[in-house]
């Protein structure tokens, strides 16, 4: 019997080069690597040409956080005026939403949401948070009001596989806080 061999190298596209250099390059930034030692490795990769030399070019290296957790939103703030957050942005895990004197408006309909729940946190005293969620997305309300109110009006359609849940404490102190589907468009 003959032993089977062993599957040939993958080869390394562009794409697979660029993202090991930005390995190298995010470690040379975190003080991993010297400018002399990023200069060889970079070497290294451009001229490589399987995955499995790229590899052994960052083996040494600890892995670079998924680049899905940067440039999260963790806070929005209205103090005396106004914020909003539309179009495409990307909530974290945990959103701090605060409206003194002032209101917020945060819309989640194009958002990025890499993860299975969102939590917002609302504070509204004397203003207003003003929340849109896409149809299909489960929203849990919680919280109290004192001398202001909180309104959840999604409607009844049931949610999307994969869909994530938004949970909303909300609090409010001579405010408001409204969690609607986006508005029906006119024609």
């Amino acid at each position: 019997m003959s032993e089977a061999s062993p599957p040939p190298a993958v080869r390394a596209s562009d794409a697979d080069r660029e993202a090991v250099a930005n390995v190298l390059s995010t470690n040379l930034a975190e003080g991993r690597l010297t400018l002399d030692e990023l200069s060889q490795r970079l070497d290294l990769v451009y001229a490589a040409t399987t995955k499995d030399e790229l590899a052994e070019v960052t083996r040494d290296l600890p892995a670079v956080p998924d680049p899905s957790t940067r440039n999260v939103t963790a806070w929005i703030v209205s103090i005396l005026g106004g914020s909003s957050r539309r179009g495409r942005w990307r909530p974290g895990p945990r959103v701090r939403v605060l409206a003194v004197f002032g209101g917020a408006k945060i819309d989640l309909s194009n958002a990025v949401v890499t993860t299975s729940e969102v939590s917002l946190r609302c504070f509204a005293f004397f203003g207003g948070i003003s929340i849109t969620v896409p149809k299909g997305v489960d929203v849990e309300l919680s919280g109290f009001s004192l001398i202001g109110g909180r309104d959840l009006d999604v409607g009844d359609e049931p949610s999307r596989p994969g869909s994530p849940l938004i949970r909303v404490r909300a609090f409010s102190v001579l405010g408001g806080i409204a969690i609607a589907n986006p508005p029906k468009k006119r024609i």
